[in-house]
């Protein structure tokens, strides 16, 4: 179920978007990671997430990449799977399969409602914000669950409230 076929992609009979990285080396920060996927896929991805043991502040071996398109999973997929890490003399080797959550929106939804947002920001998931066309760290809201007419807006420090479909944004009613 989460083996991935180059060749049904590129037919088209594929539609999943949300690949999991794994056998990283420890030592990988977000930033080494980020640089080697940016060489050859910058702007094909909305969402990326290393997870952190923040107790040793080293990864978990493992990372979570949400490409825009299916057609973008096969140059990901040729680029790491089976291939050794540069850095750090590792002789682990990278395997690349689909995640278990799939979309940007699941993603959000799900990591959401994690205490992981309250820590420090240089270890939240990397986001595709499509008003700036930037990546930005994801931002913390109160709530995982998103606000309805008898509860209302969760509102975070900073404004920040989860909308109806788990994105967060700024202010009272703001993407209502």
């Amino acid at each position: 179920a989460f083996h991935i076929d180059v060749a049904k992609i590129e037919r088209g009979e594929d539609p999943r978007t949300t690949v999991m990285i794994k056998n990283i080396p420890n030592k990988y920060t977000q930033r080494n990671l980020l640089e080697l996927i940016d060489a050859n896929h910058m702007g094909l991805y909305d969402f990326f997430y290393l997870p952190i043991d923040f107790k040793n502040k080293c990864n978990l071996g493992y990372a979570f990449i949400n490409l825009k398109s299916p057609s973008n999973i096969p140059g990901i997929f040729r680029d790491f799977a089976g291939k050794r890490w540069e850095r750090f003399n590792s002789e682990k080797v990278c395997v690349v399969s689909y995640a278990r959550i799939q979309g940007k929106s699941g993603l959000m939804q799900h990591f959401r409602s994690s205490r992981l947002l309250l820590k420090h920001e240089k270890y939240r998931p990397v986001i595709y914000n499509d008003d700036t066309g930037k990546h930005e760290m994801m931002q913390a809201c109160l709530s995982p669950r998103p606000p309805s007419a008898v509860t209302g807006p969760y509102t975070a420090a900073g404004g920040m409230r989860a909308r109806h479909d788990g994105a967060c944004v700024a202010g009272p009613g703001a993407g209502d």
